[in-house]
This record gives C-alpha cells, sequence and structure tokens, in this order.
C-alpha cells in the first residue's frame, strides 16, 4: 500500500500543486485547508505530515503542540518564515524539519521521501480521533483530555467508540444495547443510562465539554 501524506495550507494554489506532485508519484494525499480539519484528518492516520506555520483557526504550531504527543510520523513544516526564534519554536513543537516557501517541488520531494526512509518508530499503529480537547486511541482503548488519561471501564469505552466513531448520529438506548451487550444478554436498556451517567461524571471531571448528549425522547450523540 502506498504511503499517505497529509498536505494541511491555507492556500489551495501550493495545496493542489503540491498534492498532484506527490499524486504522480505514487503517494495518497490527505488535504485540509485550516487547522482544525488538519486536526479532523488525522483519524486517516498519515505516514507524513505537510503543515503550514501560517493558517487560519489553529495556526501549524499550535496544531503540531496538539498532536505530538499522539503522531509518531514526520511533520515538516512549510513556512515563508526563516528567522532562528520560528525554527526553534517550531523544533519545540514537534516538528521535524522545515520547508521555506518558495520552494522547489523536487527538493520537498527528496525531503519527504529522506524522512518516509528515515521512519523507523516502532509503535504500534493506532487509530486515533481528535474532538476538541480529547483524543481518542481506539487500537489501545485510551481516552485523554488535556493530556490527562480518562479511565473507562470496557463497556464505558465501547459506548464511547460506538458514538464517537458515528458522531452526529443518534442511537436509541435499545440499539446501543444490542450493539454493546447483544441481542442474546440479559437486562435491559435501563442500564445504558446507568453508564452514560459515569462517562459523563468522569469526563466532568477533566473537561467542560460533554460530548455526549441526549436527545430527549430519542436517545443519545456524540457531539464533538
Amino acid at each position: 500500500m502506498s504511503q499517505k501524506i497529509l498536505i494541511a495550507d491555507d492556500e489551495p494554489g501550493i495545496v493542489a500543486i503540491v498534492q498532484n506532485y506527490f499524486e504522480m508519484a505514487g503517494y495518497q494525499v490527505i488535504t485540509a485547508y485550516n487547522g482544525t480539519d488538519a486536526m479532523k484528518q488525522l483519524g486517516k492516520s498519515p505516514d507524513l505530515i505537510l503543515l503550514d506555520i501560517n493558517m487560519p483557526d489553529l495556526d501549524g504550531l499550535t496544531v503540531c503542540q496538539n498532536i505530538r504527543e499522539h503522531i509518531a510520523c514526520p511533520i515538516l513544516f512549510l513556512t515563508a518564515r526563516m528567522e532562528t526564534a520560528d525554527k526553534i519554536k517550531g523544533f519545540s513543537a514537534g516538528a521535524d524539519d522545515y520547508i521555506v516557501k518558495p520552494f522547489d517541488l523536487d527538493e520537498l520531494g527528496a525531503r519527504v521521501a529522506a524522512h518516509l526512509r528515515r521512519e523507523d518508530r516502532k509503535q504500534e499503529p493506532s487509530s486515533l480521533r481528535f474532538f476538541g480537547d480529547m483524543v481518542i486511541d481506539y487500537t489501545k482503548r485510551e481516552i485523554t483530555v488535556n493530556q490527562k488519561p480518562v479511565i473507562l471501564s470496557k463497556k464505558e469505552f465501547d459506548i464511547v467508540e460506538l458514538l464517537s466513531v458515528h458522531a452526529g448520529q443518534v442511537f436509541d438506548r435499545e440499539r446501543i444495547y444490542e450493539r454493546i451487550w447483544g441481542l442474546e444478554s440479559s437486562g435491559n436498556s435501563d442500564t445504558i443510562m446507568e453508564h452514560i451517567r459515569k462517562i459523563r461524571s468522569k469526563f466532568a471531571a477533566v473537561t467542560m465539554n460533554s460530548y455526549i448528549e441526549t436527545v430527549w425522547g430519542v436517545g443519545y450523540k456524540w457531539n464533538g
């Protein structure tokens, strides 16, 4: 399978040129045009990230700081800045390299290839999603909020996983129970109410965001 590159830049022309170059070279390319989009695209597990520093919403430095403890792949900044202080900030945030605009595409391609060749991090691949101040690692079954772990029971995590993977979709209690406990389990859907109460209590200890929203008369949905 070809390696995956995330390109995050608020200039559509640059994104289009770089995307075309790497797709022609055989890479899979994911695109984002602001910091929030870049965070959302991380769930697609890129092998390398090209990250513009000057983006609206969240700038590249902030994105890098937010994701570095959870993302092991190389992060290369695209920037028009050349000052040493900016480079120090970028490396401190977790960047692996700098590419100064305007850049030569072949040089960019060579640097990307070099970083991917050197990339020998032995961590297990993780399936991650970012929801505001929360990071969910579905592979490791871990949740952190502002770097603080949230300890859930197996069933509590299963409920969070079901709702968050289908963010925005409403699930009634009976459907959640059937998906988590199975059709043949003994019990009733009131169990879901108690589990969600406990989940919300644990979330409330570390964040102002509730994440699980009650849709009155219908059920629950993930609001991330």
